[in-house]
C-alpha cells in the first residue's frame, strides 16, 4: 500500500564527501546503516524517493570530478534525481514543482551534511508548508571548530541541529518511527 502524499528527500549522499579534508570516516558506518534502513523502508512503503544531489562548478562537488553519484555502498532507486547548487534543496530547483505534481505535502529528510543542507533543506520545506520528519539517525556531519578554536563534536553537532528544528519546522524521528510513519 502506497502512502501517496508522502516522499523521502536523500539530499547529498553523494561520492564527493570523501574527497573533502573535512571528512571523518569514524562517523559514516553508522549513517549508511541508518540511511539504507530509511531508504529501504521508504521502497518497502511505496513512498516516493528524490534523490537530490548538491554540485558547484569546481572540485569534488562538480560534474568533472566524476563524484557527482551516491555514496557507495548505498543503494537507491529515485523516482527523480535533482542537482541543486545551493544548501536548500528547494531554492533554484524544480522540487517543488515535482513535489506538488505528485500530490506530496509530507517529507522525511535524510542526508549528508545534518547543520547545513538537510537543516536548510528542512526549515525551507516547512516555510513553503511542508510537514517535515527529519531523521537524525540518518543524517551524517563532522567534528568542526569553532570561531573561538573549541570543537564540536558531531553529536553535539546533531543535538543542537534537533534543538532548533523539533516542533518549529520538523517532528525529529528515528529511524524506526519514520518507517512506521510511512505506513501511516
Amino acid at each position: 500500500m502506497s502512502n501517496s502524499h508522502h516522499a523521502l528527500i536523500v539530499v547529498d549522499v553523494q561520492e564527493s564527501f570523501p574527497h573533502r579534508d573535512y571528512y571523518q570516516e569514524k562517523y559514516v558506518p553508522a549513517f549508511l546503516q541508518h540511511a539504507q534502513k530509511l531508504i529501504d523502508g521508504a521502497a518497502k512503503a511505496g513512498i516516493k524517493t528524490v534523490q537530490v544531489f548538491h554540485v558547484e562548478p569546481e572540485g569534488a562537488f562538480s560534474k568533472a570530478s566524476g563524484f557527482i553519484k551516491t555514496l557507495s555502498p548505498i543503494t537507491i532507486q529515485p523516482d527523480t534525481i535533482i542537482e541543486k547548487f545551493r544548501h536548500s534543496a528547494f531554492a533554484g530547483t524544480s522540487l517543488d514543482i515535482w513535489l506538488k505534481e505528485n500530490r506530496i505535502n509530507e517529507l522525511t529528510i535524510c542526508d549528508i551534511r545534518t547543520e547545513q543542507c538537510c537543516e536548510t533543506t528542512t526549515r525551507h520545506g516547512s516555510d513553503i508548508g511542508y510537514k517535515i520528519n527529519y531523521v537524525t539517525d540518518a543524517t551524517l556531519t563532522f567534528d568542526m571548530t569553532h570561531p573561538d578554536g573549541s570543537t564540536l563534536n558531531a553529536d553535539q553537532i546533531k543535538h543542537r541541529t534537533e534543538t532548533v528544528l523539533s516542533g518549529r519546522f520538523a517532528t525529529i524521528r528515528s529511524v524506526d518511527e519514520a518507517i512506521a510513519n510511512f505506513k501511516g
